[in-house]
């Protein structure tokens, strides 16, 4: 899961201070902090939930965002918890990539219940929420080309 894009994201490390403000006010580390920090937080979340709390409901901005696979830019706010700071260091990069890694590693064992609470989408079970994170890391990464272009 995420190989390739987790590839990409090692693999533009080395660029973090690009920056292209026809594209985004945010710099190309900038983008791979964030996206590190959501993979990170997400993964956190779903392993500690109880798979008895997960809610099944119908949200039709899930419904459209799923069926497009995308998101329009510019148009959510990202939590404070996944913002990156200030000065983004490439160690600091390098150490979420590592950990990422090693939290996708349990994705497998989840139960099909266990969820993650998203603030627009509300509860995205196991499956949702591999699609979700594939869909907004490959989000930032599209900016990201887009920026190194």
């Amino acid at each position: 899961m995420l190989e390739k894009e987790l590839k990409f994201i090692e693999d533009s490390i080395q660029f973090k201070d690009r920056k292209n403000l026809k594209v985004s006010k945010a710099t190309v580390g900038w983008h791979l902090d964030h996206s590190l920090k959501v993979l990170n937080n997400v993964l956190f979340a779903i392993k500690d939930s109880d798979p008895k709390l997960y809610k099944k409901k119908f949200n039709s901005l899930r419904f459209i965002t799923f069926i497009l696979g995308k998101f329009p830019r510019g148009k959510a706010k990202s939590p404070k918890r996944v913002l990156p700071p200030e000065i983004i260091e490439t160690v600091a990069i390098k150490n979420q990539l590592e950990e990422v890694k090693s939290n996708l590693k349990f994705m497998d064992e989840l139960e099909e219940n266990q969820f993650f609470d998203h603030p627009y989408f509300n509860h995205l079970n196991k499956k949702q929420t591999i699609k979700f994170l594939g869909m907004h890391t490959n989000h930032h990464l599209k900016i990201i080309k887009e920026i190194l272009k």
